[in-house]
């Protein structure tokens, strides 16, 4: 079987008057059915264990995947970007994913872990990246802050008109699953909620639980690439976001 090819290339990022470089990593397996743009959260960048190992197990399951940094994350730094700079540095990986998907088969989604996924539904809610991609997949979404549960981040999903697609752990501190559960529902048709029982916010799962980080990811990815080819994806050659 062809292995998977991986890709590294910097993005160019408008900040400002300057422009800044910014790591993106490329995943194609060898026959993927979609692509992913995929955002990290906001204490850790692409290469933590999590970037990598959710972005293997959607190679495994059919999606290729563009993992970036944001600019501060590029220059190890630990306090994060303006919002202007967040949504430009979206742009730029949604812009040069569609050109390098174009001509693949599938439908061209977007997702973020935690941060860069609440990041990516206000970016879409404000109309700041252009044409939108076909769905988008949200690892972990921080419905609040930890100790002080509510909803009022959900203003952009619901000004959202896509598919979308939610994982989330039963122990995530930033996303009481009863309230995260009620969005979901708010959304309808359009949103599916997926729960791993006892991971938390980085879905981690404990030792007693019986399964590994591993384990946790390939179901994540598993359940994700199911939902896109029932609720997403489509037979014709992509030209460019639908």
């Amino acid at each position: 079987m062809a292995r998977d090819e991986t890709t590294s290339f910097d993005l160019d990022v408008p900040v400002g008057d300057a422009r800044r470089q910014v790591t993106c990593h490329e995943r194609r397996p060898a026959d993927p059915m979609a692509g992913m743009v995929l955002a990290h959260g906001a204490g850790a960048g692409i290469d933590h264990p999590f970037m990598v190992g959710v972005a293997e197990a959607l190679a495994r399951h059919g999606v290729a995947t563009w993992t970036f940094n944001f600019p501060y994350m590029q220059a190890g730094r630990r306090r994060i970007d303006p919002r202007p700079t967040l949504y430009r540095t979206w742009k730029v990986a949604l812009e040069t994913a569609r050109a390098r998907w174009r001509g693949g088969r599938g439908p061209l989604l977007a997702g973020g872990k935690s941060m860069g996924g609440r990041v990516l539904a206000e970016a879409l809610a404000r109309g700041e990246l252009g044409p939108p991609p076909a769905g988008i997949v949200f690892l972990g979404f921080p419905l609040h802050p930890a100790g002080r549960p509510g909803t009022d981040r959900a203003a952009s999903l619901r000004a959202i008109d896509l598919p979308m697609w939610f994982g989330a752990g039963t122990r995530d501190r930033l996303a009481d699953l009863e309230r995260l559960r009620r969005v979901v529902a708010e959304l309808g048709p359009r949103a599916t909620l997926h729960v791993v029982e006892g991971a938390d916010h980085g879905f981690a799962v404990r030792k007693r639980d019986g399964r590994t980080f591993e384990e946790v990811l390939d179901e994540l990815a598993g359940a994700a690439a199911a939902w896109i080819r029932e609720h997403v994806s489509g037979d014709e050659p992509v030209t460019g976001f639908r």
